[in-house]
């Protein structure tokens, strides 16, 4: 079957990692504020967690997010944990907002990390970027990321080795002007 070309193609059969990025609707910043940041974040990493999927790296914001995850051992799965997030942080959202049955995500963007320089320049990239949005000037310091939790939790050469890598030429869909 051929590809449709006005949508981003999601090939989820590969056991690995893989790059996540998701972005609301119209990229409206539905996500606001610290309540609804951790909401998103929360959710996340509970519905990780429910599958046994490993999270290496996650940034969230008002308008979208982004993380890298281990495939447990049914690479498909990464599909329904997405479709949960999706549904389940929409439900939430519109719930406190008081607007049921608005549209709150667009869609999602996959990467299927295969090579181990590209899976160290993105973790790098997803750690760090809060500060790529200026939102803070260490990453360490935004409460929506893994920066900090990454820092505690890897090896100090660890730690080094992925802060070395450059993500300048990294082709991540992230054109999301991100409000303070």
């Amino acid at each position: 079957m051929a590809d449709w070309p006005h949508a981003p193609v999601h090939r989820l059969d590969e056991r690995g990692a893989y790059m996540v990025t998701a972005g609301t609707y119209r990229k409206h910043h539905l996500f606001a504020g610290p309540h609804k940041l951790g909401l998103l974040r929360d959710r996340l990493l509970e519905h990780a967690s429910e599958q046994g999927r490993r999270l290496q790296a996650w940034a969230v914001f008002s308008n979208h997010y982004h993380f890298i995850a281990v495939s447990p051992p049914d690479p498909a799965s990464l599909r329904a944990l997405l479709q949960r997030l999706h549904s389940g942080t929409a439900r939430e959202l519109n719930n406190l907002d008081g607007t049921e049955g608005r549209t709150v995500w667009f869609t999602y963007w996959d990467t299927y990390l295969s090579y181990e320089r590209s899976y160290f320049a993105r973790l790098h990239y997803v750690h760090d970027n809060p500060v790529h949005h200026g939102l803070t000037t260490v990453a360490t310091n935004y409460e929506w990321c893994s920066a900090s939790w990454f820092k505690g939790s890897a090896g100090t050469a660890f730690f080094k080795t992925v802060s070395s890598f450059k993500t300048d030429r990294l082709a991540v869909r992230d054109d999301f002007d991100v409000e303070a």
